[in-house]
């Protein structure tokens, strides 16, 4: 597993070729609330330079057009359309043949294998309809079973050129993977691709755990596990998958723990002598500090991106709300006021938006409002949908969604945060609290 884990973070590098055609262009897609027409676009094969990249060149198109389809924002045109074929990455494109099939943008690319074993992927963006190139061409270059990383790469890139907006398609997600019947269910955790690909598990199923939580970097993972009986909060090494426990009271419960921006410090809720609120945590010293002493219950806390307020749930009013405070604790300030209870709030990386929770007339939803409450929009709806992560790029939400009965079994979903594009993230069993990890280096 180790060999095959470190692979995934094996380093590409990154720099521009020389443009074989005009530089910019007036390809761009708004990213609106309003209706979208997918863009048509197409990937060919790209070229195989030498006969060990002929497999390469192929899976690393077919990973790009997934990429940006998956999106909800681009439609692919088929191969069998095309009336051109890209077999020289040096030849000047027919854009007129392009135009013809109603292609707006076009990806070409080569692939080599060089003389270490290296993937080399040259790649370009056009502007079908204007005839030119959008930016400079460029080259990426990792180990051979980081291909699927290469390929995401590149996507990023293409999302970038064309909507303006960051992509998120190189990047992870730490989740619980589940297994066996509903009355003794499984569960470790596990990490992945964005797209449900090279599933490696970090964990095995001895304990339950709970509520997996990225680092800032991508390179540890807090979660809470019952190993010792007691929910206690862990901190694991990604690399290594070698982990701690973080000191805590005994007889005491932690859970729901969540990094601070900077990586140094995690917020979450300890349980003690029947009542629960919100610490923090030195991760080096293990110095702790309450920031809540109300009576009521205080969980699911997570930072504004500066670092500097904290939203979390609470009960003080009667109801599971949302509440936001500062990040050194003091006067909390509530934001939901909508029918319903409300929880596990999450802030964008933007920090415009919270997504949330919210159970009304007995339906489950996921939800994003403005920091200030303002502009609530339910995005789904369904028997069960829970706990809400943000893609890198604040436009798209990953949750759980459970379905009902003896044989129910939970499932992750995405959403674009406009509420289109709701999708299945394919996993091998399945699947429930997903974080979002950052852009990989």
């Amino acid at each position: 597993m180790m060999r095959s884990l470190l692979t995934l973070l094996a380093a590409l590098t990154l720099w521009a070729f020389p443009a074989t055609a005009q530089q910019g262009g007036p390809l761009r897609l708004e990213l609106t609330e309003g209706v979208i027409e997918p863009m048509p676009f197409a990937v060919p094969d790209f070229v195989a330079d030498t006969p060990a990249a002929q497999e390469f060149a192929r899976n690393i198109a077919r990973v790009i057009a997934a990429d940006l389809t998956g999106t909800g924002l681009f439609r692919e045109i088929p191969a069998e359309a095309h009336i051109s074929r890209i077999t020289s990455f040096e030849s000047p494109v027919q854009f007129a043949d392009w135009r013809a099939i109603n292609a707006q943008a076009l990806v070409t690319g080569a692939v080599n294998v060089d003389g270490s074993g290296r993937v080399v992927v040259r790649f370009r963006i056009h502007d079908v309809f204007a005839g030119q190139e959008l930016g400079r061409g460029q080259q990426l270059v990792g180990d051979r079973d980081g291909w699927r990383r290469i390929a995401h790469k590149v996507g990023d890139q293409v999302y970038a050129r064309i909507t303006g907006e960051g992509g998120y398609f190189d990047s992870r997600v730490v989740f619980v993977s589940e297994s066996g019947p509903k009355d003794q269910r499984a569960k470790r955790l596990a990490i992945m691709d964005y797209d449900g690909a090279n599933v490696q598990f970090l964990t095995d199923a001895a304990s339950i755990v709970l509520a997996p939580r990225f680092s800032p970097t991508g390179d540890r993972v807090l979660y809470t596990s019952y190993e010792t009986g007691f929910p206690r909060i862990y901190v694991l090494d990604v690399a290594n998958v070698g982990r701690r426990v973080l000191p805590t009271l005994d007889g005491t419960m932690a859970f729901a723990p969540r990094f601070s921006p900077d990586g140094r410090t995690v917020l979450y809720s300890l349980t003690q002598g029947g009542n629960t609120d919100l610490y923090t945590m030195d991760i080096t010293s293990g110095a702790s500090t309450r920031l809540t002493t109300a009576p009521s219950i205080e969980t699911a806390p997570s930072y504004s991106p500066d670092g500097r307020q904290i939203v979390f749930e609470s009960d003080r009013s009667g109801t599971p709300q949302l509440y936001i405070m500062p990040v050194s604790g003091g006067e909390a300030r509530r934001i939901s006021f909508g029918q319903g209870r409300y929880g596990t709030p999450v802030w964008s990386p933007r920090g415009d938006l919270i997504a949330f929770t919210k159970q009304s007339k007995g339906r489950f939803h996921i939800g994003v409002m403005r920091t200030d409450g303002s502009e609530e929009r339910l995005l789904t709806a369904s028997f069960l949908d829970e706990g809400p992560t943000w893609a890198p790029n604040g436009r798209v939400v990953m949750f759980t969604r459970e379905t009902q009965g003896a044989q129910g079994e939970a499932r992750l979903y995405s959403v674009d945060i406009t509420g289109r594009n709701l999708r299945q993230v394919v996993t091998p069993s399945g699947a429930s609290d997903p974080s979002w990890g950052p852009l990989q280096n």
